[in-house]
C-alpha cells in the first residue's frame, strides 16, 4: 500500500521535462512505478526504504527525524525500467524525475558524499544539499538540490531566473520548488511565502504562502525570495530539467537586486548554519550562479 500526496508531470505542469512525485508508505508498505520515459531518483524526506531496480538492491537509511535533522542517501533509476520501494517501518519520500534521453545505469548515492555548502550571509544565509547537482552526481537532464534556510531567512535570493537558452549565461530549465516547514515551540505549524515575478510580458507572476507539502512550478520568470518565517526553518526540495544541449545549471539575476551580492562578504554566515552536516560548508558563494 502506498499513497501519493503530491504528483507533478510534466503533462499537468503543462512543460516538457521535469516531474516529482511525493509518497508516504505504511510500516511495510511498498510502491512500484515504471520509470518509462524518465530518469528518476528516490529521496527519502523522512524514514527508510528498500529501492530495487535492474536486478539491484539500494538500502536506504534515509533520516528517521526528517528534512531538517540529517542529509540521506538516495538512488537512482533510469529510464525503461521497473522500480519497487518497499519500507518495514513507513516513511515518506520524494521521487525527482526529468524526461531524458541517455539511459545510464541504477546507482546508489551515499548520504557521506553529498557536498553540503553554505551560500549568502547574514539574513540570506541558506544551507544547500548538492546531492543531484550538474556537477556532482550524473544524470542525462536531472538537475536536484535540497536547501535549508533558518527562521526569519531570505533565500532563492537575490531573485533570478534561468527560462532563456543563451550559450554560456543562462540555461533554460522548468523547476519545481516543494516545501517543508518545521514547527515551532508546542508544534505549532509553520508557514513561509514563495514570490516569482515575470521576466517577460505575460510572464508567471506569483506571490503566495507555502506550507509543508506545497509546491511552486516556476516554467519563467524571476523567481526568489523564499522567505522563511522568524521561529521556522524552511526546506525546499529544488527540481530541474530542460530540453538545452547541456545539463547545466546558469542564471541571472535580477538586474535591480543583483547589488546584494556585494553585502555578504563584510557580514558572517548565520551562526544556524549548518543545521547538520556532513560538515563541509564552502566559503559563502558570491559567485553569479550562486541562486538558491
Amino acid at each position: 500500500m502506498s499513497f501519493l500526496d503530491l504528483t507533478i508531470t510534466p503533462e499537468s505542469a503543462g512543460w516538457s521535462h521535469s516531474s516529482l512525485r511525493v509518497l508516504t508508505l505504511p510500516p511495510t508498505g511498498s510502491h512500484t512505478f515504471e520509470t518509462g520515459d524518465s530518469e528518476w531518483i528516490v529521496l527519502p524526506l523522512s524514514g527508510g526504504c528498500t529501492v530495487r531496480t535492474e536486478g539491484k538492491t539500494f538500502e536506504l537509511h534515509g533520516r528517521p527525524g526528517g528534512v531538517f535533522t540529517a542529509v540521506t542517501d538516495f538512488a537512482y533509476a533510469p529510464r525503461d525500467a521497473h522500480v519497487t520501494l518497499t519500507s518495514p517501518a513507513g516513511g515518506r519520500f520524494a521521487l525527482a524525475g526529468a524526461r531524458c534521453e541517455r539511459r545510464l545505469p541504477a546507482r546508489y548515492g551515499p548520504a557521506e558524499n553529498v557536498p553540503v555548502e553554505l551560500r549568502g550571509t547574514g539574513a540570506c544565509s541558506r544551507q544547500v544539499n548538492n546531492f543531484a547537482a550538474a556537477d556532482t552526481f550524473e544524470c542525462d537532464r536531472l538537475i536536484a538540490v535540497e536547501v535549508l534556510t533558518p527562521g526569519g531567512n531570505w533565500s532563492s535570493y537575490p531573485p533570478h531566473k534561468h527560462d532563456e537558452h543563451l550559450p554560456g549565461r543562462e540555461s533554460r530549465l522548468e523547476e519545481i520548488y516543494y516545501f517543508e516547514i518545521a514547527d515551532g515551540p508546542g508544534g505549532t505549524p509553520g508557514l513561509g511565502y514563495q514570490r516569482v515575478s515575470p521576466s517577460r510580458d505575460g510572464g508567471t507572476d506569483v506571490l503566495t504562502e507555502v506550507r509543508t507539502g506545497d509546491a511552486v512550478l516556476i516554467p519563467d520568470g524571476w523567481h526568489g525570495p523564499s522567505i522563511a518565517a522568524p521561529g521556522h526553518a524552511m526546506y525546499y526540495l529544488n527540481v530541474m530539467a530542460g530540453p538545452g544541449p547541456e545539463r547545466e545549471w546558469l542564471i541571472r539575476d535580477h538586474p535591480d537586486h543583483a547589488w546584494i551580492r556585494g553585502t555578504w562578504p563584510d557580514q558572517p554566515v548565520d551562526p544556524r548554519l549548518p543545521l547538520y552536516g556532513p560538515e563541509r560548508p564552502g566559503r559563502p558563494d558570491d559567485r553569479p550562479g550562486g541562486d538558491r
